[in-house]
């Protein structure tokens, strides 16, 4: 390869839109640009991410979420006009349900507007006509209502309102969808497209095309960013299938009106799927992709753009030199450590204009589309990277990082002055359960409030104390993997859980007042259809004992990267496909000799657990969701009551843990009185919470010491007190032992009242 005349060909200055020249040596205005779509209610954070770190490096950065424009200049009046008169100006076959709304297209017109603002929270009053059920013009998507009618009987006034208004939503997509946007879907936009998509051939076909409807919206977005920002450099964050047609849409409007601006691309879908990428076609498009963290990478390419470095010193960077894509990572640069990619910057997002849609009833189920959730990273990529179904090759996973919680809650304080929002969802891999405890501990320490969720692995470090102090920091979700939910499978995937343990720790993280969310697996390698049922059965077990209360099954899917897929034969499958190409390459096909027909399980599957979720049919037999004959579950019914109703380790054997007081200082005062003749002493402590007053007596030098520790406890998080510090201090002389002291109801009493021992 040529690269010095590379260097010549990449690095032509750059110019403005009135082509004025820009030294190299200057700094070039970026556009980040996250594609449609991804979810209605919050940004995506990765565009989020690269701003705040390239701005803390002096660039200027403008960021947009065109999923949410999108969506927000289609469902207007003027947008929904748009979609019924091409309709009526068309050639459509409708169904009678389109038909339908074609006739309600006034209906539809008149409440569009409203309906947006009522889910974007701006004008809660609408609650009442909508939950009425006068407001909507109503399709097939309220057909569902009818098995919801229980439900509706405890939910709120807003909360029916939303569902309802969801609906609506639902309906005009499907129109949609069917007419002048087959591509179309509120989280996804074209993705059957690049799904598995070894040949750019689909792809490239499509962007042939004249624009549909929806597309020109889009590009009339772009323009109109285009004309404000006055880019010379785009940057496309495409993190799943769903939005690489519309990032190579943009991109190719960008490359035939705006021929001189440099558009690069990152994100997930390219990290996982074009690792191997050898398709000159894409360059058409964006001039560079870029694998894994785009922190250093893009902060290289820039540096490129300014003449600050040669193009050998790319990071992790494929481009088009000659007709053929070269991979160019000769930087000696370290990556970007987790402590250094700074704080999310969401600024420029239009924040308060997110939609929150509530598609399923389910409390911890709605988290996903319901409510404003500021995305942070406690730790980069996973600390447990075993799990054989995973892609713990790649660098998102395997490079594990951490940063101190002071830090972290440093980036949350920013986070909230900039947002005005506490709601935070970890998008962590797995978040490891020892920095939970010291984010908690520090949030506490410095009276942080939030409200957070995030995925965690069920692993028996988070003890019910964890729980209770995660809670109290303002948890109010977790979402793990329970996957297949049989033992052998659990072991042969290297999970690092088993059933007891999982059942376990949901209890604990229930009884605190977190939810649980379980992701579930079916067709794992030599799974039989026994182990389908029996895995069912633990499912249907973990809801009746409440310590689950939402859960999603996905098919097993073999990926290059993981190391089901780099040796099938461990694993007894057998790669059969597709057929390698120049595009993408991760989805692997494969056939399970040893395995169940695991195809004819998924609909049975979803259906049981749909239900279950919803509190019904957890009394039928597993058969009852099947329409073919399906073996007897081999799990005894009180399997999953056995499991929780196990004990954990006494107090005694933590010495070594922290002790931690959730509540307020006590009040202390001796209290004497006669008997008898006989004078007795004892100490009352008082404790004044925000939800109850309570007494504890106990004796004056007890009394003293618990008063002392309670109260250094509760002021002081900063300092690191062990179980056998107290020992190490407890009055000598008692009625009790410090180790007998530790079962009696004065301590036990304290324990349930928020003494924790982590």
């Amino acid at each position: 390869m040529e690269l010095t005349a590379l260097n010549a060909r990449l690095s032509t200055p750059f110019t403005t839109f009135a082509q004025n020249k820009i030294p190299l040596t200057s700094t070039p205005k970026i556009l980040l640009i996250t594609p449609p779509l991804t979810q209605l209610n919050t940004p995506y954070p990765a565009t989020a991410y690269i701003k705040g770190f390239l701005r803390g490096r002096g660039f200027d950065v403008t960021q947009t979420d065109f999923g949410l424009e999108l969506v927000l200049r289609l469902f207007s009046r003027k947008g929904l006009n748009q979609v019924f008169q091409a309709i009526l100006d068309g050639a459509y076959e409708l169904s009678d349900n389109s038909q339908r709304m074609l006739r309600l297209r006034k209906a539809y017109l008149d409440t569009i507007e409203p309906v947006i603002r009522f889910l974007q929270g701006r004008d809660s009053t609408l609650a009442h006509p909508i939950a009425m059920g006068s407001f909507l013009p109503e399709a097939s998507r309220f057909l569902q209502l009818a098995d919801l009618e229980e439900a509706f009987g405890t939910m709120g006034i807003t909360d029916r309102a939303r569902h309802l208004a969801t609906l609506y939503l639902e309906d005009l997509a499907d129109l949609i969808k069917e007419t002048v946007c087959p591509h179309f879907g509120f989280s996804r936009y074209a993705d059957k497209l690049a799904l598995s998509a070894t040949s750019f051939d689909p792809l490239e076909e499509e962007l042939q095309t004249a624009p549909n409807l929806v597309d020109q919206m889009l590009l009339d977005l772009l323009a109109e960013r285009m004309q404000e920002v006055q880019p010379e450099v785009v940057g496309f964050s495409v993190p799943f299938p769903g939005n690489l047609y519309g990032a190579l849409r943009l991109a190719q409007f960008i490359k035939q009106k705006y021929p001189h601006v440099k558009t690069l691309m990152g994100g997930g879908y390219p990290n996982t799927e074009l690792r191997s990428l050898r398709e000159p076609r894409i360059f058409k498009y964006i001039d560079f992709i870029t694998l894994d963290d785009g922190e250093g990478p893009w902060l290289k390419l820039l540096e490129f753009f300014q003449g600050q470095r040669d193009v050998e010193q790319l990071q992790r960077t494929f481009l088009l030199l000659n007709g053929e894509v070269q991979y160019l990572n000769g930087s000696t640069d370290a990556d970007i450590p987790h402590t250094e990619v700074g704080t999310p910057d969401y600024s420029d997002l239009k924040i308060h204009e997110y939609l929150s849609v509530v598609e399923v009833l389910n409390p911890m189920h709605r988290l996903w589309s319901d409510g404003r959730w500021n995305k942070l990273t406690i730790a980069h990529g996973c600390y447990w990277k075993r799990c054989s179904f995973c892609d713990i090759t790649l660098d998102y996973i395997s490079r594990y990082e951490t940063a101190p919680a002071t830090l972290l809650v440093d980036r949350i304080e920013q986070i909230i002055a900039q947002t005005g929002q506490t709601g935070f969802h970890f998008v962590d891999e797995a978040a490891p359960p020892l920095a939970l405890r010291d984010l908690a501990i520090e949030l506490l320490r410095r009276g942080v409030k939030i409200t957070w969720w995030g995925n965690i692995r069920f692993e028996k470090t988070f003890s019910a104390d964890l729980c209770r102090l995660l809670a109290a920091s303002g948890c109010i979700a977790v979402s793990g993997g329970l996957e297949v939910a049989s033992d052998r499978l659990l072991a042969k995937m290297e999970k690092g859980v088993s059933i007891a343990q999982v059942a376990r720790v949901t209890r604990d993280f229930t009884a605190a007042g977190i939810m649980v969310h379980a992701y579930l697996m079916y067709g794992f390698p030599t799974q039989t259809a026994q182990e389908t049922i029996d895995s069912l059965e633990v499912v249907r077990q973990l809801f009746e004992q409440n310590v689950i209360q939402s859960g999603y099954w996905h098919r097993f899917s073999m990926t290059a990267h993981s190391p089901v897929g780099k040796n099938p034969e461990k694993y007894g499958v057998v790669k059969v496909g597709p057929e390698p190409g120049l595009f993408a390459d991760n989805d692997l096909w494969h056939e399970d000799p040893q395995g169940a027909d695991h195809e004819l399980f998924g609909a049975g599957l979803a259906k049981a657990l749909y239900n279950y979720m919803h509190g019904i049919g957890l009394e039928e037999p597993l058969s009852f969701w099947f329409d073919f004959k399906v073996p007897r579950s081999s799990h005894p019914k009180n399997m999953i009551a056995q499991a929780v109703e196990a004990i954990g380790k006494p107090d005694s054997e933590k010495q070594n843990l922290r002790v931690l007081w959730l509540g307020n200082a006590p009040e202390i005062e001796v209290v004497t009185k006669t008997k008898k003749g006989r004078t007795f002493h004892n100490a009352l402590l008082t404790f004044t919470e925000k939800t109850e007053e309570y007494e504890i007596r106990t004796s004056p030098e007890v009394g003293q010491w618990l008063h002392s520790w309670l109260t250094r406890l509760s002021e002081d998080y900063g300092t690191k007190y062990l179980l056998k510090d107290l020992a190490a201090d407890y009055p000598e002389g008692q009625m009790f032992t410090f180790q007998e002291f530790l079962i009696t109801d004065t301590w036990l009493d304290l324990r349930e009242r928020g003494l924790l021992v982590v």
